[in-house]
């Protein structure tokens, strides 16, 4: 197996990197020519058309946690881990009826904003510096130190210089605003599926000749018999990683929280298509919808083939972690190594691009919230457009510098990005979202609610955590525990999330009906019915993709 990157790997990454640069260089330089704009800076305010919001949802949210973490939970747990993919598919179509008219209906263009006009200036400014630090110190932090650690890897560059030339080619594309980076996305999800695609192929083609046999539709039908086990996406409870998907809850539980807080309430991915009309957003969130359907093809079909592969006695050594057992997040960097030169190249800038992608995503999420809502609000308020736009850049760059510089010392390797990014959000989104939908759809939704909500969402969590074994109660009427890997009885991730969602909502309904203030609803939102009709065209894509995933987990059940 040969490790690092040839002379035509390099041709075809720096030709990858030329189409990105160049054709950002060229959006920017045609808007330059106009007056500074903080809109169009942070929104590119009607400016991105529907497929580009689309793209660009996908290419933030696919990442080094994708294509390593999925990958190995794919090889560990099987196609049950591509509900995080299928179910966002269903979810995108839920948050471009419901929560997008109301979006753009009373002009919010960030969620601190949203919190401010529904609930108070406190609840709003508590939630902006909160996301800051969980952007900062959690997403961005994970996305670099997981990026630089497969690159290197795959490339045998030095760490540290992988680290900050991510960082640097993610600046370079942030600066331009939000149109570079939306169109920008449309290549980088170009590269990100064909290369991905690629290493597909690879795996399916290699399990093939394994077996004796040619071809990957043989491959893919090696891996249905050699690993039926790893194609169930219900699991049970004798599974042992039924606690990171505990069977129905991934229909019915946790996992809708998990999805509409991140698509639905998340600056990071909700940005892309506020600076649209509707139904130019919807059609880009359907797109996006159409795109999370390909995603487990990418990165979880790799995983299982490896495991495969690896079960027939290949990559004994190359699976094998630090500590000297097998480590699942290797799957996809071996099967990288695999590919031949030229098709390496290609794949290793689809990684690139999908790391590039979050980056930059993240840090203009960043830079939209602290200067809206953080300086304009009590640093200078009678900024100028320029002034606004100018610190929005400043601010990409400290954070960008902030993330290299802390991201060795948070432990992400050992935890896994993926697990880490899960379990860090999963302790706040329960509340946030609770605080969001009430706030859509409820007058009574009041401040003290929310900010009850919003802070009792990480106590709740906490001592749910530990609750079985503070209690000795390790099955009740509300919750089943299961002992983790290190025998500690623990309640599942997504059934202690719709627990504390649960708690938090009933939290807000107490405090809104006992406050006789909120009856006139002065701080609801304008909402009618007419705001979630659609069209035709929308309604038959959603159509479509409801019924794929119909298919998809009754085949896979």
């Amino acid at each position: 197996m040969h490790k690092g990157l040839e002379l035509i790997d390099y041709l075809v990454f720096l030709i990858y990197f030329v189409v990105v640069a160049g054709y950002g260089y060229w959006i920017y330089q045609k808007k330059k020519s106009k007056e500074a704009s903080s809109t169009d800076f942070f929104l590119a305010e009607g400016s991105l058309t529907w497929w580009a919001i689309g793209a660009s949802m996908i290419a933030s949210n696919i990442s080094a946690e994708q294509f390593i973490g999925m990958a190995g939970n794919g090889y560990k747990m099987g196609l049950a881990i591509s509900t995080y993919e299928w179910m966002a598919a269903a979810t995108l179509i839920i948050v471009a009826v419901f929560f997008m008219p109301i979006y753009l209906k009373n002009k919010i263009f960030t969620m601190p904003q949203f919190l401010k006009q529904r609930y108070n200036s406190t609840v709003s400014t508590i939630m902006a510096v909160f996301w800051l630090i969980l952007y900062v110190v959690v997403n961005l932090t994970s996305i670099l130190y997981l990026g630089a650690l497969a690159v290197s890897t795959i490339s045998g560059l030095d760490f540290t210089l992988c680290m900050w030339g991510l960082a640097i080619f993610a600046v370079i594309i942030t600066l331009g605003g939000m149109k570079v980076i939306g169109f920008t996305d449309v290549i980088q999800v170009f590269f990100l599926i064909l290369g991905g695609l690629c290493t597909t192929y690879l795996a399916l083609t290699l399990v093939s000749d394994q077996f004796g046999s040619q071809g990957a539709m043989e491959g893919l039908s090696h891996i249905f018999n050699k690993a039926d086990d790893h194609f169930h996406m219900i699991l049970k409870r004798d599974n042992p990683n039924f606690t990171s998907l505990p069977g129905l809850t991934v229909l019915v539980g946790g996992m809708w929280i998990v999805n509409l807080n991140y698509w639905g309430c998340n600056q990071y991915i909700t940005q892309r298509a506020l600076g649209a009309s509707l139904p130019v957003a919807r059609e880009g969130l359907l797109f996006a919808g159409f795109l999370k359907l390909l995603m487990p093809i990418i990165v979880v079909l790799p995983g299982i083939a490896a495991y495969v592969l690896h079960a027939n006695g290949m990559f004994q050594q190359e699976m094998l972690g630090a500590d000297g057992t097998v480590n699942a997040d290797h799957a996809y960097p071996v099967l990288l190594n695999l590919l031949t030169p030229g098709l390496k190249g290609l794949s290793f800038a689809a990684l690139t691009a999908a790391i590039v992608a979050s980056l930059a995503g993240k840090a203009n999420s960043i830079s939209t919230i602290f200067t809206l809502d953080i300086y304009q609000k009590f640093f200078n308020k009678e900024a100028s457009e320029e002034q606004l736009v100018k610190t929005g850049r400043i601010v990409i760059v400290i954070a960008m510098v902030l993330a290299i510089l802390i991201s060795p010392y948070l432990g992400i390797d050992k935890k896994g990005g993926f697990d880490f990014i899960q379990e860090m959000t999963g302790y706040v989104s329960p509340g946030i979202f609770a605080v969001f939908l009430l706030g859509f759809f409820w007058k009574r939704a009041n401040s003290a609610g929310a900010m009850a909500a919003t802070i009792g969402s990480v106590v709740i969590s906490l001592v749910l955590k530990d609750l079985p074994e503070m209690t000795g109660m390790y099955d009740t009427v509300f919750y089943s525990s299961f002992l983790d890997g290190e025998g500690h009885h623990i309640i599942p991730f997504l059934d202690r999330m719709g627990l504390t969602f649960l708690i938090c909502v009933l939290m807000m309904v107490v405090l809104g009906l006992a406050d006789s203030s909120t009856k006139d609803g002065e701080k609801a939102l304008k909402i009618d019915a007419s705001m979630f009709k659609t069209n035709t065209t929308f309604a038959v894509g959603a159509s479509v993709i409801i019924a794929i995933l119909v298919v998809l987990y009754t085949v896979f059940w």
